[in-house]
């Protein structure tokens, strides 16, 4: 979404989707993994007698409650969207003023909709052309609409394309930058979207910087470090502007120099050591290859609240180590809503035991490593102190540097106030009252100074800029093929200086786009551009004139430099519609893809994996678990509601392979590993499809690993890892792992 207008997060809240006429949902099934917010959707029903829609692989608890329910085949949500587009474009239902002013590349959807009449796109999706048509009606006749995603649309090898293509329906009808439409995205856990912000991530620095020497120049002497020194941590200067391993595939730098695995670039060197904070290991695909990788490592160390399955998993004996980290209620701070809210924290308990917050440990850390001045410098430097106070001077630290996201007005003392009064904002709009009028509850970024509102909707001319109102971001040139790429005449957000669309604020056209002369003092403090501008006079200057930082630009239909500039339908690497993967084959493998070559039409084409695999796996979350279930599994009152790893499946499907409602199953993947579990018989899945939930582990290919948990640490419930079974397969963006689309085989026990 980011290369689409500009930021790659949720553009709403959850409590604006009570303002919507209409909700669809792609993947995800809010009721059950995050039933609190499901609640606004509940509330939309009642006030505007909202229709919901789910488009899901399985009838989930989510889809109980819809009034339209599609059954789609897993891997072709981009066909399902391109069949709406077709229809919206035929019947003239699209925003034809909202395209005009404020999106590029419209006409090339529009002429690859084409392509995608109605019958071809139920024959591929699997889903009853009729019930496309009605769900297609109603989503567009019925504005403003919210698109609801989580992971179901993501976790594909065409997933940014999948990601694309929603807010591009929702840019064809207008649902941008409204109460009650926008694209709310789901994250699994209450601080995903704060991890993102702050930096971790392989390919940027806190705040989205880019990995370039002007970002690292800024980074450093905001974090008070010197430059050289922080370059010299690094094997060159050139290692310091390359994207590292993701998380998907970090294993693969371990085993890159193996015979038969892909190949990585990494320095000359495998990866040696593994340092694991806060993410359950199992929780990634491909569980074997991380066992083997774990075996392979010099060091691995495990921090976790509970003991982390990698160090369960692995066979390696020497120089594994657990470190027992705090948990949430032992440490206090800021974390990130899904909707781009802060929400302050504090502590309930000291650290018990042994245990310490995660900070502690890595202080501790870098005065091992020798450091930790440097570490914590940037905590010290708005007074020049001597020492500094966490968690405050850590969440001012951040807000004095993060510009691009606009966190310059999350000081703790605001975020503390914020807590304090939680009660005097309104659930639906987050807006204030009382002590807190003018502000939007946990200032949703941008946040642009100190005294800033806030913006609870991206993108929203409707209002100032001094209460949230923005256009898109201008990041991707003025013009292209010849086309203005600034938004149109009059699609400035109100009350600004600047009717029409302009450029991103800079030090050399300031004055010029706002209409300001700066004093001299001003020129000599002001920073080069919005996102390094220390003084903050750029954003200052900005909110004076109702003026977003970033520039007013029209949003992208079509990303150029992509291997699809408009999204395009690829069948998944391992298809059950062989028939298809001609007409729709994948992308060209590609090297050196975050340091690993990756096989996209190499293993699509390498056999017809149906043949042999020919049931799709779909994989999701369950409400009284999360993540990888450490936690969870580790409350005897949760795991009693899940105590054992289960397999849904089909009666008819389960038929077909002698296989009885509560016997014992396994479940082959195309990589050649399995897992033993449950059946359990259900309708919510069809007879060509099987559910398993990906939070247990503590059992590998039918062998229980209980006996290598500590004295004392083993959970209440154990069972196989549903990502020793899910296929190989990357995003072609962003590597994150095809776990929506794969196949499998099944047997009895």
């Amino acid at each position: 979404m980011a290369n689409t207008w500009g930021y790659g997060a949720m553009t709403n809240s959850l409590g604006d989707i009570q303002n919507s006429k209409a909700i669809i949902i792609f993947g995800a099934n809010p009721a059950v993994n995050h039933p609190v917010g499901f609640q606004h959707f509940l509330k939309a029903k009642e006030r505007n007698n909202t229709k919901i829609i789910v488009v899901d692989p399985r009838f989930t608890k989510t889809a109980a409650k819809a009034d339209y329910y599609a059954q789609i085949r897993p891997g072709t949500d981009i066909p399902f969207m391109y069949g709406m587009l077709n229809i919206i474009f035929e019947k003239g239902w699209h925003d034809k003023n909202f395209i005009n002013d404020r999106v590029f590349g419209m006409e090339e959807i529009m002429a690859e909709a084409k392509n995608w009449p109605i019958e071809k796109v139920a024959e591929v999706t699997g889903v009853d052309a009729d019930l496309i048509v009605q769900i297609t009606k109603h989503y567009a006749n019925n504005t403003p609409g919210t698109l609801i995603w989580a992971m179901g649309l993501t976790q594909h090898s065409n997933g940014t394309s999948n990601t694309r293509m929603a807010p591009i329906l929702q840019l064809a009808l207008g649902n941008m930058g409204v109460e009650g439409g926008g694209t709310n995205i789901l994250r699994g856990h209450d601080n995903v979207q704060g991890a993102t912000d702050f930096g971790c991530l392989a390919d940027s620095l806190p705040g989205y910087y880019g990995l370039s020497e002007g970002s690292w120049k800024y980074f450093a002497s905001s974090w008070g470090v010197d430059f050289d020194w922080l370059q010299g941590r690094f094997k060159d200067p050139s290692w310091m502007n390359k994207k590292g391993f993701t998380l998907a595939r970090w294993w693969a730098g371990v085993l890159g120099e193996n015979e038969g695995e892909d190949a990585i670039h990494n320095a000359d060197t495998r990866l040696k050591a593994l340092f694991v904070m806060g993410n359950g290991i199992t929780s990634t695909a491909q569980t074997k290859k991380i066992k083997e990788a774990l075996d392979h490592l010099d060091l691995a160390v495990f921090c976790d609240p509970f003991v982390n399955e990698g160090a369960i998993i692995t066979d390696k004996q020497n120089d594994v180590y657990i470190l027992p980290a705090a948990t949430q209620f032992e440490t206090a701070g800021s974390v990130t809503a899904t909707n781009r809210s802060a929400q302050w924290r504090d502590k309930v308990i000291d650290p018990m035991y042994e245990s310490k917050a995660d900070q502690e440990i890595l202080f501790a850390l870098a005065k091992r490593l020798g450091f930790y001045d440097e570490l914590t410098a940037g905590m010290k430097i708005r007074e020049n102190k001597k020492d500094f106070n966490w968690p405050e001077d850590a969440t001012d630290e951040i807000a004095r540097i993060i510009k691009t996201i606009g966190l310059t007005g999350w000081t703790a003392k605001r975020l503390k106030m914020h807590q304090e009064n939680w009660h005097m904002f309104d659930e639906v709009s987050l807006r204030g009252y009382g002590p807190m009028t003018g502000e939007y509850y946990g200032l949703p970024w941008p946040c642009w100074t100190e005294g800033h509102s806030g913006s609870p909707v991206l993108y929203n001319i409707h209002r100032p800029v001094k209460e949230g109102g923005m256009g898109f971001r201008n990041r991707f040139g003025m013009e292209r093929d010849g086309v203005n790429l600034l938004a149109g005449k009059g699609s400035a957000p109100k009350d600004s200086s600047n009717k029409d669309g302009y450029p991103e604020i800079n030090k050399d056209n300031i004055e010029a786009v706002l209409g300001i002369t700066l004093t001299e003092d001003e020129k000599a403090r002001i920073g080069k551009n919005w996102k390094v501008d220390k003084s903050n006079i750029i954003a200052e200057k900005c909110m004076e004139a109702g003026i977003a930082p970033y520039g007013n630009a029209k949003a992208r239909a079509k990303v150029w430099g992509w291997a699809d500039e408009i999204p395009k339908h690829r069948e998944p690497l391992h298809s059950p519609r062989t028939d298809l993967t001609k007409e729709y084959p994948s992308f060209p493998d590609k090297k050196n893809h975050w340091r690993v070559d990756t096989r996209y039409i190499s293993e699509q084409s390498k056999q017809d994996w149906a043949k042999d695999f020919p049931i799709n796996l779909v994989t999701g979350r369950l409400v009284n678990m999360n993540g990888a279930g450490m936690e969870n599994r580790a409350s005897k009152y949760l795991a009693k509601l899940t105590p054992e790893m289960f397999c849904d499946i089909n009666p008819d499907l389960a038929g077909r392979y002698g296989i009885r409602d509560g016997s014992m199953m396994w479940i082959h993947s195309p990589q050649g590993t399995k897992i033993k579990v449950k059946a359990h018989y259900s309708h919510s899945v069809s007879p060509d499809r099987i559910f398993i939930p990906i939070h247990f582990a503590g059992v590998l290919e039918g062998e229980s690993l209980l006996h290598k948990y500590p004295d004392g640490t083993a959970p209440y419930a154990i069972g196989e890892s549903a990502n020793t079974v899910t296929n190989y397969g990357y995003d072609i963006v962003t590597q994150i792992p095809e776990t929506k689309g794969g196949l499998c085989q099944i047997a009895r026990v």
